[in-house]
């Protein structure tokens, strides 16, 4: 009988052992929204702004906006705009090892190099929009006050009109900063 006890009382204390250290709030509500500034392309002359929710300590969905405001980076890429779901490793609330899938609507400007006459070359311009997935990879990190670094790295395939234009290929990159909330 003494083992029964014995068994019940440390079932009993290792339930604490189990809880998750969760985000909260001072009235004990879980953090589960994020916004997020991609720092990297800041410097690099384009705003890339992230939304994500937590769905929980595992697992969010997001949405990320890039916008390029640098001459040099608007002859290149328009926008996208890339949905995400990702899968996290880590021991706290969704932060540590994450994996990633996404969807990206993306629109560039094609040059196309035409020769009118013997004399020179014209250039044509395309915006082409298309659709791509792609699956990614980082890090994220979490204090208890809420800021947020990471790092991440994704590509992705363009699904329509890759065979027209030569452009396959999709990637995403970024050291990130943010606040959970």
């Amino acid at each position: 009988m003494k083992n029964y006890y014995l068994i019940l009382l440390l079932t009993l204390m290792s339930f604490p052992a189990f809880s998750q250290d969760e985000p909260q709030d001072i009235d004990g509500t879980i953090n589960k929204n994020e916004v997020k500034l991609n720092a990297l392309y800041m410097v690099l002359g384009a705003f890339e702004g992230s939304y994500e929710y937590l769905l929980n300590d595992e697992s969010g969905l997001g949405i990320t906006l890039f916008i390029p405001f640098d001459k040099e980076v608007k002859d290149d890429i328009n926008y996208y705009m890339s949905p995400y779901y990702r899968f996290y490793f880590g021991n706290k609330y969704a932060a540590g090892f994450f994996l990633e899938g996404f969807g990206m609507l993306n629109s560039t400007n094609w040059r196309r190099y035409e020769v009118v006459n013997e004399s020179g070359t014209t250039i044509k311009q395309d915006n082409v929009t298309d659709f791509a997935l792609g699956v990614g990879l980082g890090g994220k990190w979490v204090t208890k006050r809420g800021l947020i670094g990471e790092i991440n790295f994704g590509v992705g395939r363009n699904l329509f009109n890759s065979t027209d234009y030569d452009n396959d290929f999709v990637s995403k990159l970024g050291i990130t900063v943010g606040y959970r909330f």
